[in-house]
């Protein structure tokens, strides 16, 4: 009878050719998104690129991060999303029909209980991609992010807002 699993040589063979099988298939999909069109060539083109851009770039890739809760995962995912579209709303209404003058542009300092270097930059990138804020330096230390707010009326609401948001979640997602 045959064994579901692969023997140890012949995973570690697969793993060598596709070493990020996710990577290698969204390459590919974004290739024939690119060429507007589905033909045998840019299929070909594009499982090239799939395979090879991984395989080259190997070294440079971590270890994968692991992910404790990938249900919370995706709720994070989904927050996110809801939170650009909302900021985008109130961005907009802002720049159409507030006076420079009214905004509390400031700078905050968020103090992180995040030690995981992947949940620290999935919390800064969601702070960037959430329209009105930007996550601009890390401390040396990794203990503190400094944010830009277009408008905050009371920064450590700010603050407060983006850990128990953000960090708080990103805690329960990565150990």
């Amino acid at each position: 009878m045959m064994s579901p699993h692969p023997p140890k040589d012949e995973r570690s063979l697969v793993q060598r050719w596709v070493p990020h099988p996710l990577l290698t298939v969204t390459l590919t999909l974004i290739w024939l998104l690119l060429a507007n069109g589905l033909s045998i060539g840019g299929l070909l083109v594009g499982v090239v690129l799939g395979l090879s851009i991984p395989r080259i770039t190997a070294s440079f890739w971590p270890d994968r991060p692991h992910i404790q809760n990938y249900g919370k995962a995706f709720a994070y995912v989904l927050l996110v999303i809801y939170d650009i579209i909302v900021a985008n709303i109130q961005v907009a209404m802002i720049i159409l029909f507030r006076p420079l003058k009214s905004l509390n542009t400031c700078w905050v300092c968020v103090p992180l209980d995040l030690t995981n270097p992947e949940a620290i930059t999935v919390f800064a990138g969601t702070i960037t991609m959430t329209p009105g804020t930007v996550s601009c330096d890390l401390s040396a230390d990794g203990r503190a992010l400094l944010v830009h707010c277009l408008d905050a009326a009371d920064p450590e609401a700010a603050v407060s807002d983006m850990k128990t948001r953000y960090e708080a979640r990103l805690k329960e997602i990565f150990p």
